[in-house]
């Protein structure tokens, strides 16, 4: 399917109807760009392994899902960006929110500044270096869909958070696994859209608010 077709949009505005993901049609416009983006780099770069439209549209509704629930944050940091998934395309959804993409290989960064330029997202910094070695005040929400286990995001990214810090973390089948010794000060939310399996990490105290202001 081409990407320059209109039956890219029809398909991406169909399956984010299907997974319950609100859109409007500036969101629309920027996804179906970020796509042609995506591909005419891919053609050099070998961003991602499957650039054709469903693909992309998988991805795209895969990291929107969550928007159905979880708090749009003032501040996000992205772990291992990639080739946008998900924190640029979540930069995109959140303009208001001030995200940095935290990607240290060096043609992916430069896809994501690209990127970011070419949508307009004043929103968007990318920092091309390893988590470890970022230095910012704490973020608000911490995302990843690296491979890395949840304990280990968490140990890496600890500098960069505080006691308000939630974490969205894309995972999959393993996900039980790491499960094991996570903060007690954390309550574990996982949202079930298999194969995917969303873990939305949140402060209990954060979480015992949450429930006073729905009652």
């Amino acid at each position: 399917m081409s990407l320059e077709s209109e039956e890219f949009g029809k398909l991406l505005r169909r399956e984010m109807e299907k997974a319950g993901v609100e859109y409007d049609e500036v969101l629309c416009g920027r996804l179906e760009r970020f796509a042609e983006l995506l591909r005419e780099w891919n053609a050099t770069h070998n961003l991602t392994g499957d650039d054709r439209a469903e693909a992309i549209v998988a991805n795209l509704v895969d990291t929107l899902r969550p928007l159905s629930f979880v708090e749009r944050p003032e501040t996000l940091l992205d772990v291992g960006t990639g080739a946008g998934f998900p924190g640029l395309i979540l930069a995109t959804a959140w303009p208001g929110t001030k995200s940095v993409l935290c990607e240290p290989r060096m043609k992916r960064a430069a896809f994501l500044r690209f990127a970011a330029l070419e949508l307009g997202l004043e929103n968007v910094e990318v920092a091309r270096k390893r988590v470890e070695d970022l230095r910012h005040s704490p973020f608000g929400l911490i995302s990843s869909r690296a491979v890395s286990q949840t304990g280990l995001l968490l140990r890496v990214t600890r500098h960069l958070s505080d006691a308000s810090t939630r974490y969205l973390f894309y995972k999959g089948s393993q996900l039980d696994e790491e499960l094991d010794g996570l903060p007690e000060s954390l309550e574990c939310r996982i949202v079930e859209a298999p194969p995917r399996r969303y873990l939305y990490l949140v402060p209990k105290e954060s979480a015992k608010r949450d429930m006073i202001r729905k009652h």
